[in-house]
């Protein structure tokens, strides 16, 4: 295939790597046999962090990225582009697992991980349209509100008073007018950026600090031990350290086939939208936005004037198959572009159409807890489980496994992550029974709730075996 096609066959994945501005012609693939110091699975954030942070500890070690693909193809190129605060667990349930000053602290280290992208963004000379523009949850209805008060309660019992403030309904309007928005929780500490330049870029900063990055080479087999390898088509890679960091399409590998389950997220774009009508929409300062669905929603505003919203909804396949088909949902497309309708209908008025749509998986953990641990006995180390918050959560996951591998004692290398085992899902048929009925149960209990201005209960079963 030549350069051209292969460039484009990669663009078509999501509107970040259309525009990453980078070049997609995938890097060489591994030929043959070698030895370094750390070999890692995957070019994506998890991959790349672990990289950057390991390099700029013992710069003159030798650390290769097998990558099945190109750098940044799978979430990290394919999310929602919000750089915030959030962690797969919740605070309430970090306070209830590891109590109250664990969950505070894990919550100001994902704070600190903001600032911490942005000043690499700096010193490296990435383009990744940083924005800090904050994170607004909005409740969409009345029904939406005892989950934000319930946030709220939650950072005032922790003591974070400092994170977020309560939005009227006419506070909200002041910042962006959303249809049946009654309040808002608003808080500054987040940013949006374009994955696919901060992947990208990224990728080229590791290179420069020695890393070697092969493409196109997927790992089918690993070894851990006196003599960790990492088994490929193309020839092995023998390491002193092997890092897992491949999160979803770790399910494929048969060690870890029950590790994680992948889950669909998709998206959909809108074509550029003329400053008049952003006149009427506000939104100027470019805030994270979300509602407090069960069957979650996430939005922002691009650089270029867009408007992307993203979704839940597409099926969990089962036996945790992953498959290029499965990035586009025809009924959960559709469901996204009319939701964006309904949450801004002037967009319909002056006929805004949809350009882009697409999706990718991401890897859920049976307790929805990350791991981010390394065992010198078995030379392997891993990081994984973000469950869609994973654009700030690898950062610091890169960071505490290159801690852990070079042995440097630090407050984020005694985080519970560090010790944490993957919990196995259930053998099929149960695991697929067991992820749609929450699916479903999550679908229904939002148009219940939105029919009837009713909040979920919190104590349905559904709700009790998702809980997190």
């Amino acid at each position: 295939m030549g350069t051209l096609a292969t460039k484009s066959v990669y663009a078509q994945y999501s509107f970040w790597l259309e525009t990453c501005g980078d070049d997609l012609t995938p890097r060489p693939r591994l030929e043959g046999t070698i030895d370094v110091d750390v070999a890692i699975l995957g070019a994506g954030f998890t991959g790349l962090w672990t990289a950057y942070y390991l390099l700029q500890r013992e710069p003159s070690a030798k650390v290769v990225i097998l990558e099945q693909k190109i750098a940044g193809f799978g979430a990290s190129g394919r999310n929602g582009g919000w750089l915030y605060p959030g962690f797969p667990v919740s605070l309430a349930e970090l306070a209830s697992r590891y109590g109250v000053e664990t969950a505070r602290a894990i919550h100001y280290a994902m704070r600190a991980t903001v600032d911490e992208v942005e000043r690499v963004l700096h010193e490296e000379g990435i383009d990744a349209h940083f924005h800090r523009g904050g994170v607004l949850r909005l409740a969409r209805g009345i029904h939406q509100v005892p989950a934000l008060e319930e946030t709220a309660r939650t950072l005032e019992r922790l003591g974070i008073t400092d994170y977020a403030e309560w939005l009227s309904a006419e506070a909200v309007r002041e910042r962006v007018r959303v249809t049946n928005a009654v309040a808002g929780l608003y808080s500054s500490h987040g940013a949006v950026i374009h994955p696919g330049r901060l992947v990208r870029g990224l990728a080229r900063a590791v290179e420069c600090r020695g890393a070697t990055i092969f493409e196109e080479t997927p790992v089918i087999d690993i070894r851990g031990g006196i003599r960790p390898v990492f088994r490929t088509p193309y020839g092995d890679v023998r390491a002193r350290v092997l890092v897992l960091a491949g999160e979803a399409y770790l399910s494929q590998l048969r060690q870890f086939h029950r590790a994680l389950i992948p889950i669909y997220s998709l998206i959909v774009l809108t074509e550029p939208i003329p400053e008049e009508l952003w006149k009427e929409l506000g939104w100027s300062n470019r805030e994270l936005l979300s509602s407090q669905r069960l069957t979650v929603d996430y939005l922002q505003r691009t650089a270029d004037g867009r408007i992307m919203f993203g979704g839940r909804g597409a099926p969990y396949r089962f036996g945790s198959r992953i498959a290029d088909a499965f990035d586009r949902h025809g009924p959960t497309h559709e469901m996204l572009r009319q939701m964006c309708y309904e949450w801004f209908p002037m967009l319909r008025l002056y006929g805004i159409h949809f350009t882009h749509a697409w999706g990718g998986p991401l890897g859920v953990p049976r307790d929805w807890m990350p791991t981010m641990r390394y065992d010198p006995r078995t030379g392997i180390a891993m990081a994984c489980g973000y469950t869609g918050q994973g654009v700030a959560t690898a950062n610091l996951a890169g960071r505490i496994v290159a801690d852990l591998i070079t042995g440097r004692d630090s407050e984020l290398t005694r985080f519970p992550m560090t010790q944490h085992q993957l919990r196995p899902w259930e053998p099929e048929p149960l695991r697929w029974l067991g992820v749609r009925f929450v699916q479903i149960g999550y679908e229904r209990l939002d148009r219940i709730a939105e029919s009837t201005g009713r909040p979920p209960s919190g104590k349905s079963l559904v709700e009790r075996i998702a809980a997190h």
